[in-house]
């Protein structure tokens, strides 16, 4: 899916590359030159501001309706055959404020149509599994992926936009199982997502995004649930130690304290077993059995799971 990281797709023509022989009917591959995100943000802003400005949607269309689909949204580009009469449908104004925030020590902003919050229970973490509809499209409304039955993601397998973006949105307030085996959301968070590269795929190709490229998702979250990667008893998003969104290793300096790997193994804590690197699995420091690690407090005043000097197992 276009949605994934594309590491290993990334691998995969590295590897090919060097196996092919060297002759004269070769074809480079051409070098992807890596720019300042900075400077890039910037010129990414002014191309998606650009566009806000030139399209609007069909608002009256969402107007009163709790259970939107993307389906029925269309956005147009203002041409001299085509105008809008409703300064509130220009996307630019529809959007309102951009959302700031630092990823990649970089300042970034991006933006969003909000078509339905989602009146569900929950909001999904930025580490959940999330149960959605999108179509991804550039800013030459060129659509590059698309899923109109609903699939399910990890939010750690995708871009940095979706973890940003879809916990501001809330699951579906409840759903109907119809005869013919297929499911009716019921007031669910849908939205479109307007993002800069560097919040995507940045200096990254893949199918039909070229390097460098804003993007726009439509989006309907229908459903989530809590993840806990090393099945440690702890849900993955507590174990973002710093609270940014993001699980960080800085493997220039392990001893960090700031970053999300408690031993200073190289392997933040979400997908370590044992996250003090005592010896003993952090499932097996739950001294209460609750099923919650995080409660045990040992005799130093931390949690046990915390403490590589606090080295008894409950098993």
């Amino acid at each position: 899916m276009s949605l994934r990281k594309i590491g290993f797709l990334v691998l995969c023509i590295t590897l090919g590359f060097f196996s092919c022989n060297n002759d004269d009917d070769s074809t480079d591959i051409p070098e992807v030159v890596i720019r300042d995100r900075a400077e890039q943000q910037i010129a990414d802003n002014d191309s998606i501001i650009n566009y806000l400005s030139t399209h609007f949607y069909n608002k009256s269309a969402f107007e009163g309706n709790s259970n939107p689909k993307i389906a029925d949204l269309v956005i147009t580009e203002i041409t001299d055959e085509v105008i809008t009469s409703d300064a509130d449908s220009l996307l630019i104004n529809a959007v309102g404020n951009p959302i700031s925030l630092v990823f990649a020590e970089t300042d970034y902003e991006y933006y969003i149509l909000n078509l339905n919050q989602g009146n569900g229970s929950k909001s999904p973490n930025f580490c959940d599994n999330v149960f959605v509809t999108y179509e991804g499209f550039t800013l030459d409304d060129e659509v590059f992926d698309s899923a109109v039955t609903p699939v399910e993601f990890d939010l750690t397998s995708l871009i940095p936009a979706w973890r940003k973006v879809l916990p501001q949105f809330k699951i579906a307030e409840n759903f109907v199982e119809n005869s013919d085996g297929t499911v009716n959301y019921l007031n669910h968070g849908t939205g479109v997502m307007f993002i800069p590269s560097g919040l995507g795929y940045f200096s990254s190709t893949t199918t039909g995004i070229s390097a460098y490229s804003p993007l726009v998702f439509k989006f309907e979250l229908l459903q989530s649930t809590i993840n806990d990667h090393d099945a440690d008893g702890i849900p993955s998003y507590l174990e973002d130690l710093n609270n940014d969104g993001e699980f960080i290793v800085n493997f220039d300096d392990l001893t960090d304290e700031t970053d999300d790997d408690t031993d200073g193994n190289g392997i933040p804590d979400y997908f370590d077993n044992d996250d003090d690197g005592d010896g003993v699995l952090t499932i097996n420091e739950d001294f209460n059995n609750d099923g919650d690690p995080t409660n045990d407090i040992g005799p130093n005043g931390i949690p046990r799971y915390l403490d590589p000097e606090a080295t008894e197992s409950n098993v």
